[in-house]
Parts: structure tokens; sequence; C-alpha cells
């Protein structure tokens, strides 16, 4: 095919938002975002949005283009990816797609299947014991049901454990069977970029990060959005943990150590995730040239 799409994938802090302006100037293209927080306009610090610089440089989409308080998920992405796909590919051959969630990559790369409804007394059920006996109770759960999926999780977000806990049992299937194995035929050949560096590298890049978005004004960010906290795209790392301090539980000092350590332990979710791919063709975010050769030669 002629068409292609190139993914550049990685975990968080690794370098994906340099590497893929770079690529995208190269063949003169645009980037399509996959990032599931990037996409709020109302975090930008604490989400490592590109900055102003970097957007004009480069032509991004997906970026702050819904709104907290909106409903979205990875279904509605890709059929908002595929459509701008098919406008792009009628006037470019090659076109970005970078980020690092892998469930809305998987949307677009292979699909992923509509979820069932779920029943309104099993929801209830599984919310009273979740209320009863506690978080540990659903992993456990989760456990039985999908351990593929129990692997990646956030096993401190209920939500996401209900969701899947849910649709399991709702199907007869485990939850991760509709996001990696629903593969659909595109129109456009797929070709995956994955970045890694050392790890002690990648947690020091991550620690850095941290304390740029607090100069930068994250708390301030996060303070603007406290009452809001119960919203399911405010349950990310960097703003939960200043929500636990502006609440008084704990301290400021304690509240950045852990974005960093969560932060961390993102990435090695994500890392995970992605190396279950044998798709994922893999360098060092500096070898700019050695990735642009493969691109130019890949059949």
């Amino acid at each position: 095919m002629t068409k292609k799409l190139i993914v550049i994938i990685g975990p968080t802090g690794i370098g994906k938002t340099d590497l893929s302006i770079e690529i995208a100037k190269y063949f003169d293209t645009e980037i399509v975002s996959s990032d599931s927080r990037q996409i709020y306009k109302e975090l930008k610090i604490g989400t490592a949005v590109p900055s102003d610089e970097q957007l004009s440089t480069v032509k991004h989409h997906f970026i702050g283009n819904k709104s907290i308080y909106d409903y979205y998920n990875a279904s509605m992405f890709e059929f908002e990816v595929i459509n701008i796909l098919n406008k792009f590919f009628k006037e470019r051959n090659k076109v970005i797609m970078t980020g690092g969630s892998g469930l809305y990559i998987n949307a677009v790369c292979d699909g992923i299947d509509d979820l069932p409804t779920i029943d309104t007394q099993l929801r209830e059920d599984l919310r009273e014991k979740f209320n009863t006996e506690g978080i540990e109770s659903l992993r456990k759960q989760l456990q039985l049901l999908d351990p593929e999926y129990y692997k990646v999780v956030d096993l401190k977000n209920p939500k996401r454990l209900l969701k899947a806990i849910e649709v399991s049992i709702m199907t007869g299937k485990p939850y991760s069977s509709f996001l990696s194995k629903s593969k659909k035929k595109r129109d456009f050949a797929i070709i995956k970029i994955g970045l890694m560096r050392d790890r002690n590298e990648l947690y020091d890049r991550i620690n850095q990060r941290v304390d740029i978005m607090i100069q930068d004004g994250l708390i301030d960010e996060a303070k603007m959005y406290f009452n809001d906290r119960e919203l399911n795209s405010l349950n990310t790392v960097g703003y939960k943990e200043l929500f636990q301090h502006f609440e008084g539980s704990i301290s400021l000092e304690k509240a950045i150590e852990l974005i960093k350590r969560n932060s961390r332990h993102y990435a090695k979710r994500q890392i995970s995730w992605f190396k279950r791919d044998s798709e994922i063709n893999w360098f060092h975010p500096d070898e700019n040239e050695q990735i642009v050769e493969f691109i130019n030669n890949y059949k």
C-alpha cells in the first residue's frame, strides 16, 4: 500500500513528541495524537501537551479538542480518526500518529468491538460489592475473569476494574478480547515505531518532567478543577495526587513524590502493554536517521 500510517509508540516521558515532529517535518505531513488525556483542553500542563511552538511547527490533531466534561472513549476515537485519515490520505501518502495510550492506538490500528450495554442490576451489584468489600475484591475478581487485562490495568482505578468485570461477565469473554483481537482491515499500511531508553534514563526524564510541570503551574491548574475531581477524565496522574493534597490528606512534597512514582509505574505498565505487540519495531529516540531509513524501506 502506498498510504502509510506511521505510529510512534512509547511510554510517558520517552521523547515521542520531539521525534514525531522531526519525522513529520521530514515527510511534510501532520500528526494525530493518540493520547487519551491530551484531548482535554483543560489539562495542558499535567498531560505534557506540546508547546505552542511545537504545535505551530507541525499541525496536530486530537489535542485539546474535547472537554473534561465530555464523555469520550476509544471506540469514538477510532471512528473520528479513521474519518480524518481518509481525508488526509487523499492529499498525502504518510501520516504520523503518536501517543502512549495503548487502547486508543489499538482502536485505530486493529479496530475495537462495540462493547455491550451493561445490565443495570449487574452494575449496581458490582458497585455494592466495591462499596462493601473494597477494591481488593475487584482485583481478585478481575484476575480470575481476565488475567491478561489484570497485568496491564491500573489496579488503583476502580472505574477501569468495574468496566472490565462488567463486560467480562456480560459477554462470557475476557474484556481484553475486545481490545486486541478485533482486527479490522484498513485501507492503509501501518508502520509501528516503538521508542525505548535505558530504564534509569527514562525514570530520570520522568522525574525531571514532573519538576518542570510543577514549575510551569501544575498546582494552580489542578486547583481550578478540584471541585470536578470525581470526573473520570481527572482520574489522571498529576491531578489525583494534588487533589489528595488539597483535601489535606498528604503534604505537597508527598503529592509531588507520588506523581513521580505513579508516572514511573504508568510507564512500566505502558511498556508491558507495548511489548506484547510483535509488530512494533524498536528504536532509541535519538535514532532519527535509522527510523526514517526504516520507514522509507518499508514494504
